[in-house]
């Protein structure tokens, strides 16, 4: 039975500093400066439910320009589950992103349930462990990130989102205790990707490269900057048979997997390119 004095409202910051919290309790291993890029995509797209002020319910519904969002940190404390504040913190956030395409990272067996909320299976995405090396090395066509203006990341990036995401962007690639690379061949930039400190091990995301080869040597650079024996994480999308060879060149095991799934129709993306997904609470 739910409680009549249950109340969603925008998350402040410190909330969301607590949701990831949560998000670490349920094992989803944040990373360890996640909310800071996740507030900066969109400050009112995270939703809290609290009675008398006890939060107890989350989720995010991201607003990426007028025409796409992304649904995440769906969470209800345990304690309150099967009582109904879930739905309405749900019912919520895809009221708060009507009239956009709407995409998100679902587990697997809830898919039924999404479906009858109008989202569809365009594909599964995988998530891999590895473990690193810890010893770095170098690639000629390997340089920072953070070397190449903006702009030209930028750009870059639009090939692999629905729409444009610079205010998160910007904020992700500047993270504390990350890793970002790009490769540039003949000048022009054929692929990058960044790896961030998580609560255990690292995750690289994303991971957009022109060619297999050049997913490879980003990849053996994140790879080799992971302390020995420490793990390290991969999303890859499962129709990219070139990602699974990747991780399987590289004996990478499988740890969890979700539904990437849409309202609207399946945006283009090359997913043949995309050899890492960049987060599964924000696409």
């Amino acid at each position: 039975m739910s409680n009549q004095n249950f109340q969603i409202s925008i998350m402040s910051r410190e909330d969301l500093d607590k949701v990831v919290n949560w998000a670490a309790e349920e094992g989803w291993n944040p990373g360890l400066y996640d909310a800071d890029a996740f507030y900066a995509a969109d400050p009112t797209g995270f939703l809290i439910g609290k009675i008398d002020d006890i939060p107890v319910a989350a989720i995010s519904a991201v607003k990426y320009e007028d025409t796409f969002g992304f649904v995440g940190f769906y969470i209800v404390k345990p304690a309150y589950r099967g009582q109904s504040y879930g739905l309405q913190i749900w019912n919520r956030a895809i009221e708060s992103l009507s009239g956009r395409n709407i995409g998100l990272d679902g587990v697997v067996d809830q898919q039924a349930n999404y479906r009858k909320s109008g989202f569809n299976l365009a594909h599964r995405n995988m998530r891999f462990e590895g473990k690193g090396t810890g010893k770095p090395q170098q690639h000629p066509a390997i340089v920072d990130l953070k070397s190449l203006a903006f702009s030209r990341i930028e750009a870059y990036d639009q090939q692999f989102f629905p729409t444009r995401r610079s205010s998160f962007l910007e904020q992700w690639l500047r993270q504390p205790e990350s890793y970002s690379f790009a490769y540039i061949e003949k000048n022009r930039l054929k692929g990058y990707g960044v790896m961030r400190k998580c609560r255990q091990g690292y995750k690289i995301g994303p991971l957009f490269a022109d060619h297999p080869d050049i997913a490879e040597a980003l990849f053996l650079a994140f790879r080799s900057n992971v302390r020995a024996g420490q793990p390290f994480y991969l999303d890859i999308p499962q129709v990219n048979s070139s990602a699974k060879n990747l991780v399987e060149t590289y004996d990478m095991q499988l740890v969890f997997e979700t539904a990437r799934m849409y309202t609207g129709n399946f945006p283009a993306l090359p997913l043949n390119r995309i050899f890492g997904i960049t987060t599964f609470e924000l696409g």
